[in-house]
């Protein structure tokens, strides 16, 4: 807990943020392990799995899906500092709120060629989680304004965590985006860069990248919010090298999942 204590702002005196560090936390590795299980969120590859439940709800096209994942967040983390008049005060609170505007603009501006369909259930629950916890970030940090800092300060070392994670995640989905021609269905096994190791190499970048967003903020939230996205896409590369296993015979076995050598 010393270690803790110093590594992180203290719990503020909201329920609603508290509240949310434990929803955040355990919802996302509840959707880690559902992912392991075969239930899947149903976009990318997923977006036809399920049960009869999930089988009922619409479909909308990937692309519109991927637009309305990533605008609501997007919009809110460049309007708050401009809107919501002290709600992004100092150094710390701009960088967090910055880091969250590049991360969803990323996903909003850039073209990828898609292919399938989504779920609308799956779309509007990442949707909503993506706001909230985009909101709820930038809240639990506008709290910390009259505490102290901790004892060890990271966030310069969380900015270099994210500027690697969020330009290895842009290289990898850029790779991946040159696998098929316009108007081309057909998935291929990626390569180039990490895709010569690990099959979801832009997960792993993401993660970094949330890595470098929790060590700017030093937040309980962030701190909830990192760990649950860490779990939820660990169970989602299983998965996946599962999904390209069964796909391809020709599939090399010594690519991993998340992390080169290891997983």
């Amino acid at each position: 807990m010393s270690i803790l204590n110093s590594f992180l702002f203290p719990p503020p005196p909201s329920i609603f943020v508290s509240a949310m560090s434990m929803i955040s936390f355990t919802s996302l590795a509840i959707s880690g392990l559902s992912e392991i299980c075969g239930r899947h969120l149903r976009y990318s590859k997923f977006w036809d799995a399920g049960d009869g439940r999930s089988r009922g709800f619409k479909h909308i096209s990937s692309k519109a899906g991927m637009l309305f994942l990533y605008s609501p967040a997007m919009a809110y983390a460049v309007a708050a500092p401009f809107i919501f008049y002290g709600l992004v005060d100092g150094v710390r609170a701009r960088l967090v709120a910055a880091a969250l505007a590049i991360h969803f603009a990323k996903r909003v501006l850039f073209i990828h060629q898609y292919s399938g369909q989504m779920g609308l259930d799956s779309a509007i629950a990442i949707s909503l989680s993506y706001f909230l916890s985009t909101l709820t970030t930038i809240y639990a940090q506008h709290l910390t304004q009259n505490m102290p800092e901790p004892a060890m300060d990271f966030k310069y070392a969380g900015v270099l965590l994210f500027l690697v994670g969020i330009f290895g995640n842009f290289y990898h989905h850029y790779l991946l985006s040159k696998l098929r021609v316009k108007g081309e269905k057909v998935y291929k096994i990626p390569k180039g860069g990490l895709f010569e190791l690990v099959i979801c190499p832009h997960y792993l970048f993401e993660i970094i990248g949330f890595i470098g967003i929790c060590l700017i903020s030093q937040t309980v939230y962030s701190f909830s919010f990192t760990f649950g996205t860490i779990i939820y896409l660990i169970g989602r590369s299983y998965m996946t090298r599962q999904w390209y296993l069964s796909k391809f015979d020709d599939f090399p076995k010594n690519v991993k999942a998340l992390i080169p050598y290891v997983f």
